[in-house]
């Protein structure tokens, strides 16, 4: 499902994922109508602009997290024409899986925006490499994070951006196991590693964010 108040932006990705085999069900320029589209057929992906008609400030960011609290099983990959960390902090610290925060650059880039939204519609994270270095180097100086190495803090903002220890360890040029370990000394140094539950990922970058 599409929302994006730009009439070209929408008929564009809507040819380019159904050039990749996906099924785009509603195509809408505004936030109501997104949210009425959903309750009619929740699908297992939206991508929202942030930005919609009335006042053009946050209505697809609001639609996003309303997504997120009433229909769990609809992943919301949210495009941004700009870093706004306020809303990816809103968006990151209200929902823990089954979102995103992509640029609107990133789109051109095929590969990786079809890639965001397959991880968004499994459930998983996928957060713009520009807004994950954004909001780390916001937060440099705060505590727990200062404890972290340089590649701690590297294996920290790609599990932000929602890849798994398998992909990390790819991009790094290092072993799996050496990525566990990593994961591992990230938890203890943010004081996770006692939580149980399936979020510690992003329980790290949350417990960073809001120190």
């Amino acid at each position: 499902m599409l929302a994006d108040d730009s009439t070209l932006l929408r008929e564009g990705l809507a040819r380019l994922l159904a050039d990749e085999g996906h099924e785009v069900t509603a195509s809408v320029g505004d936030a109501q109508a997104l949210l009425d589209a959903i309750a009619a057929d929740p699908p297992d992906a939206a991508v929202v602009d942030v930005r919609m008609p009335p006042t053009h400030t946050d209505e697809g960011l609001r639609a996003a997290l309303e997504i997120r609290r009433s229909w769990p099983g609809t992943g919301v990959l949210v495009l941004s024409q700009y870093v706004e960390r306020r809303y990816a902090t809103d968006l990151l610290t209200t929902a823990t899986e089954g979102v995103g925060y992509l640029l609107k650059d990133r789109v051109v880039q095929v590969d990786e925006f079809l890639d965001a939204l397959d991880r968004v519609g499994a459930g998983r994270t996928a957060f713009d490499p520009e807004v994950v270095r954004q909001l780390l180097t916001f937060s440099r100086h705060a505590d727990p994070l200062a404890r972290l190495t340089d590649r701690e803090r590297e294996v920290l903002g790609r599990m932000a951006q929602g890849h798994t220890n398998a992909a990390i360890a790819e991009q790094l040029h290092v072993s799996q196991s050496a990525v566990e370990k990593y994961v591992n000394a990230i938890f203890d140094k943010l004081e996770l590693s006692s939580t149980s539950g399936y979020s510690r990922r992003v329980l790290a970058i949350l417990r960073y964010l809001g120190s």
